[in-house]
């Protein structure tokens, strides 16, 4: 049973809150709280349908489900004001699509004289069943952020503008030693520090997510 985990994790998500904070909300001592956490002692029911309304999960996302355990990897996890941008971006489909993507991007800074480009990335997700099964492809989208004082004609490829939002968003300091468990697990932190607050979606004319480029990353996910 990964109670007392999965407890300490939703805890840390739901805005920093305390051990005395959560006892406080339950009506119950410190030392009980940190007594679940530890698996000392499991809640009795009323606290754990209370603990399940306060963290917005269910009974077996709490005393079932193996959650994410976000100290040891990531870091900064935060709800971000990401300010208007200007950008142009190039897709690549294929089986590995990602460095082509990026290559190409990177290119792009270099015409333009952008010293420290500043470069985001996000799986395309608009591929047949065909594509995707038969071919084993998958889509990467790699785009350039435009600083202010550049101005360009793009020809090859249009300027799209994103306006200010609100992003839920996460550090990762190693993000390529081991990508394919610490990359996706970034975004279901994320899922969860969302979920566990209250914040939606967004996905209606702006990024709905997006990664950093570079040997460390942060993460982010659009919120309503």
């Amino acid at each position: 049973m990964d109670f007392g985990k999965n407890l300490q994790y939703l805890r840390r998500l739901s805005k920093n809150l305390t051990q005395e904070d959560l006892a406080e909300k339950l009506n119950v001592s410190r030392q009980t709280v940190s007594k679940w956490e530890t698996g000392e002692a499991l809640p009795e029911m009323d606290k754990a349908l209370e603990l399940c309304k306060i963290f917005n999960c269910s009974l077996d996302n709490l005393f079932r489900d193996v959650m994410p355990v976000s100290d040891k990897m990531y870091s900064n996890l935060r709800l971000e004001k990401v300010k208007a941008f200007r950008y142009i971006m190039h897709t690549v489909l294929s089986s590995c699509p990602e460095d082509d993507a990026l290559n190409r991007i990177f290119t792009y800074a270099k015409k333009f004289g952008i010293e420290n480009p500043k470069v985001i990335g996000w799986d395309f997700p608009f591929l047949s069943q065909e594509q995707k099964n038969v071919y084993h492809m998958h889509g990467y989208t790699a785009a350039l952020i435009l600083p202010d004082e550049i101005k360009i004609e793009c020809k090859e490829l249009p300027i799209y503008q994103q306006e200010e939002h609100n992003y839920a968003a996460i550090h990762i300091e190693h993000p390529f030693d081991n990508p394919f468990s610490t990359i996706p697990g970034a975004y279901r932190t994320l899922n969860d520090f969302m979920k566990v607050n209250g914040w939606e979606h967004e996905d209606k004319n702006i990024i709905p997510c997006f990664e950093t480029a570079g040997e460390t990353m942060d993460v982010y996910i659009a919120c309503k």
